[in-house]
């Protein structure tokens, strides 16, 4: 055989194998264009390539150009899947056929997913012909396939194929269509893919679906109830604070056990309302059973959450331990009370597993709204005041008020309103910077105490402010031991006290 020719075969053998399994080829192309010096015609290889064998051919069909798949059989080392029509096909609107799963109807099945067993496989094509008649199909993972799938058409024409490995190219999958040839092809590995998943793949992972804006309720109370703590942990609506004029922190609720505290909205919201649109990172069980139930730990809860909403709907979520996986993350077993799914929740979003109160609560200890205020009242140092506030116009209350649109008198005495507005400024800006739940209420007088009478609350509170240490001192509220603030604070409120008539500037820092 000449050099030129052995050439030739070689590298139409390699073309082939880079093709996987097509063919391409070398010819001579003789140059029919005369007027070669010398009259003589030249010749010049020409490389001609082929698509693989077997490229675009159609799996799996019915024949028909529009055919529909009425139901999908899947079997695969998880079990069995059978694919159901949950709705035909609307060519008037042009909407295609949706699928479920026979048996789980009564959950919360991605029908979107479930329609890829349905409509990956119809009118498949292979990507190229590798063995035509094969005789050994443990080589490509088709003695043992990974999934077998059987598509039934509304014609009533079935095809069946087996799912073999994956190529070392991992983009291909080798498959083989049950009509007698023995033919192995490959398809795109994308294709086959969810034929291999078990039915836990395609249920919902949203444990809660969160509702649109439009429909979202408000949650009148939210309570987590934790192995670990010895007390419950209650926020309820606070409606003071849908009045434009509340003050106070910008949220709608506010904590209520185990003592009353302003929430902070960036890290309470995820608290109160997360439970919309949580996501699970897995599925544990599908139908549980109460002996599933108990085994994941839920029957008796480490954590319970409550979430009542004006919608009249109660939502309870159960949590379970937290434990770590296999790949070390750590994350709990979780349901809601009456379902049907155990799902697997990582620690990172099921966050009442480990929240306490100082995580959600302001530090904000007085939060009236400065012109809401009707009474106020401070003594401390051997000083007092007493403040009455009034509008100038009650009949027309401005949406903006300000110091000139209120008479302030101080002990019977006209004051200056701004000058009044200064010193509750600094009231409130002391800072709660601890809870003190389990602290006894002291027996003697306290070193300052303030009375506010909030209109639109509709309610009169009396901060109490003892030393504790050296360097803090004890608030207590309405009669009840609450927080813990810096003593520096309280020095300096004296003092304000006392500069309240004598129209020294008042002390902003401490």
């Amino acid at each position: 055989m000449k050099k030129q020719a052995k050439g030739i075969i070689a590298l139409s053998a390699v073309l082939a194998a880079m093709l996987g399994g097509g063919f391409a080829y070398m010819k001579l192309n003789p140059s029919e264009t005369e007027g070669h010096r010398g009259g003589s015609s030249s010749s010049a290889p020409e490389l001609l390539a082929t698509q693989a064998a077997g490229q675009g051919t159609v799996l799996v069909s019915d024949g028909t150009e529009d055919a529909v798949v009425k139901s999908v059989a899947v079997k695969n080392s998880s079990g069995e899947l059978n694919v159901i029509m949950k709705s035909a096909p609307d060519k008037e609107n042009n909407t295609g056929a949706t699928y479920t799963l026979d048996g789980y109807t009564d959950l919360d099945v991605n029908t979107a997913m479930v329609g890829t067993l349905a409509n990956n496989a119809n009118g498949m094509q292979a990507q190229s012909l590798v063995a035509e008649g094969c005789t050994d199909l443990a080589k490509y993972g088709l003695a043992s396939p990974s999934a077998e799938v059987e598509l039934t058409y509304e014609s009533g024409t079935k095809v069946k194929f087996f799912i073999g490995d994956t190529a070392p190219s991992s983009d291909i999958t080798y498959l083989m269509v049950d009509d007698g040839r023995k033919d192995v092809y490959t398809v795109n590995t994308s294709t086959v893919a969810n034929y291999k998943n078990s039915s836990k793949d395609f249920i919902e992972k949203t444990i809660l679906a969160k509702p649109s804006d439009e429909e979202m309720p408000n949650v009148e109370s939210l309570r987590i109830e934790r192995e670990d703590i010895d007390y419950d942990i209650l926020i309820k609506y606070d409606r003071d604070k849908t009045d434009a004029h509340a003050g106070g922190t910008s949220s709608p609720h506010k904590l209520v056990e185990p003592t009353e505290s302003y929430l902070t909205v960036e890290k309470a919201t995820d608290i109160i309302s997360g439970m919309f649109g949580l996501y699970a990172s897995d599925i544990r069980t599908l139908h549980c059973t109460e002996a599933d139930i108990a085994e994941a730990g839920l029957d008796k809860p480490f954590c319970k959450v409550t979430m009542d909403c004006d919608d009249g709907k109660s939502h309870v979520l159960l949590l379970g331990k937290v434990f770590a996986d296999e790949n070390g993350g750590r994350c709990a077993y979780g349901m809601l009370e009456g379902g049907k799914v155990i799902y697997i929740i990582d620690e990172s979003s099921a966050k009442w597993l480990t929240v306490t109160p100082s995580d959600i609560c302001s530090r904000i200890m007085i939060a009236s709204y400065v012109w809401n205020i009707t009474e106020l009242s401070v003594n401390g140092g051997g000083e007092s005041a007493e403040f009455r506030i009034e509008p100038k116009d009650k009949d027309n209350f401005p949406d903006s008020p300000k110091s000139e649109d209120f008479n302030v008198t101080n002990n019977g005495k006209e004051f200056d309103a701004e000058r009044y507005r200064l010193f509750y400024s600094f009231l409130i800006s002391a800072n709660a910077e601890e809870f003190a739940l389990d602290a006894p209420v002291p027996s003697g007088e306290p070193e300052v105490s303030v009375t506010i009478k909030d209109e639109q609350m509709g309610r009169t509170m009396k901060y109490d402010f003892y030393e504790d240490t050296f360097m803090r001192s004890l608030i207590v509220i309405d009669g009840k031991s609450k927080y813990y603030c810096t003593k520096s604070y309280v020095d300096t409120l004296k003092e304000n006290i006392k500069r309240i008539s004598t129209g020294e500037d008042y002390i902003t820092t401490w």
